[in-house]
């Protein structure tokens, strides 16, 4: 292994630990963390670099980072779990749950549409600032009385911000908990995961500094190229990846952005897709619960990730390889976030992989790194 990482790798998975170790050594990583559970044993946990961008301090075993929409893999889990509970079914129409959703023309959108991004609800109308989306009552009664920008179920539309505040208001509906405290009760606390979304504030001395490359947004076509879906979407609120350093975003409950973790967490929360549906006596959900992640709900141009094909299932990313080569086309879901974290889910082999890091790189479906580190693994599992 890489003298520059910490923790344990399994011999087959050196090229991994020593590719990760190389990123860090040359600067294109600044910290990281990469975790391989199978079977329920991690037979990966690395960790290594800084956590700040001055390389004063180290990234440590319980170094945390915002995980950007990584963060989206545990917020579906929650909605899965709501579906598990007979609580709702993937075909319910939203408004039977939260009446006011049903206005201008969303009456007959039901909550696998949320699940899948194919709503039509993909942000905030205009205007709208950072501030709105941090305030939950706000912000949820304005995707309530807004209009679809497309006819929902007929394609998906990434739903980068409002991802968790349209999964957690049915999750609010149905269990009388925010989604912030759902998962703090019914999926880390019970599991033992190091997962919050947002973070308490006597964690934030172990935040690792999120550091943003010199445009965050190559590789992203110019804007005079973007769909409508896409520019309202992005612009509704522009993001900045700046605050994801802030207090308030660490205060907020953004379930589509700012989850808080390493990738041993997020590897042991996963593992309940990989593994049937519970680990170490915590059963989350029923092997028929995940079965339907795997009922594809869409699958073609995504009217906001610049019309990248994408398949989406009910929760999760389904293998598109040629718009994600390094996700084989077998069983497997998956999804990451903003500037290359990734998280894929593999139950035929019971594997599951996370990654992530504090310095963000460029590309829309992972990043080059993402690329390397995955690709490698997959070579490793056979």
């Amino acid at each position: 292994m890489h003298e520059l990482l910490h923790g344990h790798c399994d011999a087959r998975f050196t090229q991994v630990a020593d590719a990760l170790g190389a990123a860090i050594e040359s600067g294109e990583e600044v910290g990281a963390s990469l975790a391989i559970d199978v079977d329920g044993e991690l037979v990966v946990d690395v960790w290594g670099g800084h956590a700040d961008a001055a390389g004063t301090t180290p990234w440590a075993k319980d170094t945390i980072v915002n995980g950007w929409s990584s963060t989206k893999t545990v917020t579906a889990l929650a909605g899965l779990m709501m579906i598990d509970r007979g609580l709702i079914q993937p075909t319910t129409r939203v408004a039977d749950v939260w009446p006011e959703f049903g206005a201008n023309g969303k009456g007959d959108i039901e909550f696998r549409h949320f699940l899948s991004h194919t709503s039509g609800v993909s942000a905030w109308d205009q205007p709208v600032t950072v501030e709105d989306v941090l305030d939950w009552e706000k912000s949820t009664s304005m995707l309530a009385a807004q209009a679809p920008w497309w006819e929902p179920g007929t394609a998906s539309g990434y739903h980068a911000l409002n991802y968790g505040h349209l999964i957690g208001e049915v999750v609010r509906r149905l269990t009388g908990s925010s989604l912030k405290q759902f998962v703090a009760d019914e999926i880390a606390g019970p599991l033992g995961a190091d997962f919050q979304i947002g973070a308490r504030p006597e964690d934030h001395g172990r935040i690792a500094e999120i550091i943003i490359p010199e445009d965050p947004f190559e590789g992203i076509p110019p804007m005079q190229e973007w769909s409508e879906q896409m520019l309202k979407t992005f612009t509704g609120p522009a993001p900045d990846p700046n605050v994801a350093n802030s207090a308030e975003w660490r205060a907020a409950d953004i379930g589509a952005a700012n989850g808080h973790t390493n990738a041993r967490a997020l590897a042991k929360i996963l593992s309940v897709v990989s593994l049937g549906g519970a680990r170490d006596g915590v059963t989350l959900l029923q092997p028929e619960t995940i079965e339907k992640i795997f009922d594809v709900q869409s699958d073609g141009p995504d009217l906001v990730l610049a019309g990248h094909n994408i398949k989406f299932g009910l929760g999760f990313g389904l293998p598109s390889p040629e718009t994600i080569p390094y996700i084989p086309d077998e069983k497997i879901c998956f999804w990451g976030g903003w500037g290359g974290s990734w998280e894929s889910m593999n139950p035929d082999r019971r594997t599951t992989i996370a990654y992530v890091m504090n310095k963000m790189g460029p590309g829309i479906e992972g990043s080059e790194r993402t690329n390397r580190y995955f690709t490698l693994i997959y070579d490793a599992l056979g």
